[in-house]
């Protein structure tokens, strides 16, 4: 049972602007379970990561032949600019590991930066420009991007919200916001996952029937979010995701005040 609700948690907040860590963190303290740990972890995010290859497989085949053959194509520039997107997110991620497993796992802060990432996005959906689509987004915009993954550390601020707020801040549509966002994803969750792979090598005992089972639930609903997100981005805002996360926001705080 809850190897399928952290796998259903993983799968919709590691691609809706919700945030996936700190759904993760907030499910077990709301309920009083104990911590997956850190395998368990890894097999969510192995999930994700099968579900983004799966989704844009052609995308990533199509844009890696073009990067390398003729890089001055609208596909192969893109290819270059979501490498060099990744680098800002991957060296955060790895000065600020240590930080994003202890003190930025406050329930109190994490109620904060859901709520104030919440306005903000909503902010921006409703003043940005959304011209730009895909095929025209700039180096520039995409290193911005890449530097604002590095806000996504701290649990509630969530990382396709972050990208996708600073895409729509640039002008981009909020469909082209939303694919770059979740194309970016691929190699930053590879990374993590290969850089938290000798621990699930060195404890392959823990590879359980709960691990195969997360990774499972973890790429369905994956796929499921990514493919609801593009098509409803089409013809839709974002408030319904802002509201949430206010709504999520207020919850914890009064939980934290109760308790």
């Amino acid at each position: 049972m809850h190897a399928v609700v952290f796998g259903l948690v993983q799968g919709l907040g590691e691609f809706l602007p919700i945030s996936s860590s700190a759904h993760l963190i907030l499910v077990p303290w709301f309920f009083g379970w104990e911590d997956p740990g850190l395998t368990f972890d890894i097999a969510l995010h192995v999930g994700t990561l099968v579900a983004v290859v799966i989704y844009f497989w052609k995308d990533w085949v199509r844009l890696i032949a073009k990067g390398f053959t003729d890089a001055r194509s609208t596909d192969g520039r893109l290819f270059w600019y979501l490498a060099a997107a990744s680098v800002p997110g991957a060296i955060g991620g790895f000065l600020l590991e240590k930080k994003a497993e202890t003190i930025f796992r406050s329930p109190l802060l994490i109620a904060v930066m859901l709520i104030l990432m919440g306005l903000f996005l909503y902010w921006v959906d409703q003043r940005s420009a959304k011209k730009i689509d895909l095929n025209h987004i700039t180096l520039g915009t995409s290193m911005l991007i890449g530097v604002s993954q590095v806000l996504a550390i701290i649990p509630g601020v969530s990382r396709s919200g972050i990208t996708m707020t600073t895409g729509l801040l640039m002008g981009t549509t909020r469909e082209g916001a939303a694919r770059f966002s979740f194309l970016l994803s691929t190699p930053i969750i590879l990374g993590a996952a290969l850089v938290k792979l000798p621990h699930v090598l060195s404890h392959s005992s823990m590879i359980t029937t709960d691990f195969l089972i997360g990774m499972l639930v973890s790429c369905i609903s994956g796929l499921f979010s990514i493919g609801f997100l593009l098509r409803y981005l089409q013809r839709r805002s974002f408030l319904p995701f802002c509201l949430y996360r206010f709504a999520l926001g207020v919850l914890v705080i009064m939980v934290v005040l109760v308790r």
